[in-house]
């Protein structure tokens, strides 16, 4: 089971409280919590969601199946020897006639099944008994879990973390900033969301020393980065798990604008002593979104032969400081923070009674046109200084993509109910558009299927949007707006902050067994990622 800490502290990082004021922010009347919230659930997916919880434990509902069994096979034959007389259990030669008269049963089912006579030696009890063993292993096999052991997150130390005055004072120390850029730097960040104690990597934040150098944008920089960030969480994640670096089958990291030589995989290989034989894959260039990209890869290579797979999510921010003037490439210096997130998975069925969650279906949905390609596009400004330039279209192809996106995920996971009403909503706007009317389609209530929602923290725009466009509550958008204000946007790796706050912290919405949780990400590309998750 994962720790619960209720105490509004994490491994040292001052966190607010989850019942702070952002829960009533809202109008009157609006709910403050899931206790005043009602919705009507879906009884048939609260039913599916038990099913795969008790379906954790199948290998041991099977083993005592196998020992019915076996014991009705035992009742047969002593009732076949001694009829309704008393049995000397005890006795070596009673033992010694019950299993050699268990041979010549077994004997004879070889013949009869060989005659084609069927099972006819065996009793119904145990025929009946025998065939729900059968069923019930075909569809464990048939399942196909992958399961989440665990998961850890960076909780960077005190002397990576800054306030927004001493952001906007490497800035200044950079000499490279007009007072213009500057002054839009700080209106960002003053709307941002971001909190006071958001880390920054040793590299950058040396320009706050006395008589210090500009920030280090180096190889070297960059690599200690990674290491303190990605050592730190694969060791946490592999101890909660109580996996060994041995056991693993699958390493895949995803970090979009650093990718050394040797590769970070390389890196963990070494360091940790993983198997000569593990399978790497580094991804790069996704975005945030490339967490549940890297889910789905492990999903996919796992396959149906059972392993374990060990997934790294992170953002490497020393090498990318923009050191230009040009406002679409400084809006990444004042959101994007240090993190990372590294996740144990199995699709071994043993390991179900142990995990923390099941992974029920993961989206992808991508941008083919021009504007969404471009709009987080890695480049150089006039000056020739490169960095990541964010498009004002951004919040409007994100929602388009999500649209997708979602309509791809809803037959998956909505209530029949709601499906029908899109259904109808669709066409009642296709009759309406042969009269030359418009109709708003009906917009799927996901709070009927979905407990939790890890909505990317990409920024307070972002979360604004979905939370509207969704029609979520308060207390189902906090997660994401306490991880942007803790953590700022640690890129791919935000949804892992959030789905720890939601099963360590927040008490508006407790966790519990049974309740579905959706992860949503953005990415370059432009990219919709999504993945739905059990708690087991």
């Amino acid at each position: 089971m994962p720790p619960q800490a209720r105490n509004g502290h994490l491994n040292g990082m001052p966190r607010v409280a989850s019942d702070m004021s952002l829960t009533s922010m809202g109008s009157e009347g609006t709910p403050r919590n899931s206790r005043e919230y009602r919705v009507r659930k879906s009884s048939l997916i609260g039913m599916i969601n038990w099913t795969h919880v008790l379906l954790t434990h199948a290998p041991h509902i099977l083993v005592l199946g196998m020992l019915i069994l076996v014991g009705q096979v035992i009742q047969q034959v002593v009732t076949d020897l001694f009829g309704d007389s008393e049995v000397p259990w005890f006795s070596f030669e009673t033992v010694s006639v019950i299993l050699v008269a268990i041979k010549e049963l077994f004997v004879r089912l070889y013949f009869a099944i060989y005659d084609s006579e069927g099972f006819y030696v065996f009793s119904p009890e145990v025929k009946t008994t025998a065939l729900l063993l059968v069923v019930g292993a075909w569809l464990v096999r048939r399942d196909n879990p992958i399961y989440l052991l665990s998961f850890a997150t960076f909780k960077a130390p005190e002397d990576w973390k800054c306030d927004h005055d001493q952001i906007l004072e490497m800035m200044r120390r950079q000499d490279c900033f007009t007072d213009e850029s500057l002054g839009f730097m700080k209106r960002i960040l003053e709307r941002s969301g971001t909190g006071p104690a958001t880390a920054w990597p040793p590299g950058i934040k040396q320009s706050l020393s006395p008589h210090a150098p500009k920030a280090d944008r180096s190889i070297a920089a960059s690599r200690l980065e990674a290491q303190t960030v990605i050592f730190d969480v694969v060791e946490k994640a592999l101890q909660k798990a109580d996996v060994k670096p041995e056991e693993i089958d699958i390493l895949v990291i995803n970090c979009s604008l650093f990718s050394p030589t040797p590769s970070l995989c390389a890196m963990v290989v070494s360091h940790f002593g993983l198997r000569p034989d593990v399978a790497t894959y580094n991804l790069s260039g996704m975005g945030c979104s490339a967490s549940l990209i890297g889910i789905d890869l492990a999903k996919r290579l796992l396959g149906k032969k059972l392993g374990k797979a060990l997934v790294v999510s992170t953002e490497i921010i020393t090498p990318n400081l923009y050191h230009g003037n040009d406002r679409g490439f400084l809006i990444q210096n004042t959101l994007f923070r240090c993190g990372g997130a590294a996740i144990v998975l199995s699709n071994n069925w043993l390991d179900g009674r142990r995990a923390w969650y099941k992974l029920l279906h993961t989206v992808r949905v991508q941008s083919k046109d021009e504007t969404g390609y471009e709009c987080v596009f890695e480049g150089e400004d006039k000056g020739g200084e490169r960095g990541v330039r964010l498009s004002k279209d951004i919040v409007k192809v994100a929602g388009k993509t999500m649209e997708k996106n979602l309509t791809t995920l809803g037959p998956l996971v909505l209530p029949l109910t709601e499906q029908a009403r899109v259904v109808w909503s669709l066409l009642v706007r296709f009759l309406m558009k042969q009269f030359g009317k418009s109709y708003r389609p009906y917009v799927p209530d996901f709070k009927r299927c979905i407990d939790h929602f890890c909505i990317h923290a990409g920024g307070r725009a972002v979360i604004d949007g979905i939370e509207k466009n969704m029609k979520l509550e308060k207390f189902h958008s906090e997660p994401s707006r306490l991880t942007l204000y803790n953590f700022g946007n640690t890129s791919s790796s935000s949804i892992w902050y959030e789905l720890e706050y939601i099963q360590e912290e927040q008490k508006t919405n407790p966790l519990k067994k049974g309740h579905r949780i959706m992860q949503v990400a953005f990415g370059s590309g432009f990219k919709c990622t999504s993945g739905v998750w059990l708690k087991v």
